[in-house]
């Protein structure tokens, strides 16, 4: 008569098995935690490059629209009358479609204003202390950790004709998890050729 039975060491093995999966559990799930996380810190990343792009997209200051009636195109701000009297500067080509000053624009300053809401300047990105997420209570309920933060800085540089942007992410204990800069100069939008038939 046969007997069906597992042998000692089959069972010894299967203990073994066992408490090498037990054990490394926490682990495995520390090592998947981590990677949520870094997943989580590297879209906060991807947020603060998404209000860059975002903040660059503005025209670089509400005055070069002044002829917006004209054109859609922003124009070079004169500031500290670098433009001579066929409102051309330094460096531009005296061609149709190329860069030109405005007509009417003699500026020591660049007018940074942000009171215009039909034109989206470089200066109305600025913010301080916004979540990043719509929803609060969507992001907590899709697993992060952190309700992250966001600042849009846009200062004027020393020779008024380059804006800086500062966009610095941060999280809920208000530590920077990331900062991006970029530089925006007035130089104004060139025109497209349109050729025609």
């Amino acid at each position: 008569m046969k007997r069906y039975a597992f042998t000692m060491i089959e069972l010894i093995f299967a203990i073994v098995v066992i408490g090498i999966s037990v054990i490394s559990l926490p682990t495995m799930m520390g090592a998947v935690n981590k990677s949520i996380e870094e997943n989580l810190v590297q879209e906060a990343i991807f947020a603060a490059s998404a209000e860059m792009m975002g903040a660059n997209s503005g025209y670089w200051d509400e005055a070069s629209m002044k002829d917006i009636n004209l054109s859609h195109l922003s124009r070079v701000v004169d500031i500290n009358n670098s433009c001579d009297a066929s409102k051309l500067r330094a460096g531009h080509i005296n061609q149709p479609f190329h860069r030109r000053c405005l007509e009417d624009s003699n500026s020591s300053t660049p007018l940074s204003q942000t009171s215009d809401a039909d034109i989206y300047s470089l200066d109305d990105a600025s913010k301080s202390n916004e979540n990043i997420f719509i929803d609060t209570a969507v992001a907590q309920a899709s697993g992060y950790k952190n309700l992250y933060k966001v600042d849009v800085d846009v200062s004027l540089n020393s020779d008024k004709n380059i804006k800086t942007i500062t966009t610095t992410i941060k999280d809920s204990d208000g530590n920077t998890i990331t900062s991006l800069k970029s530089q925006n100069a007035n130089i104004g939008e060139i025109e497209f050729y349109k050729r025609t038939m």
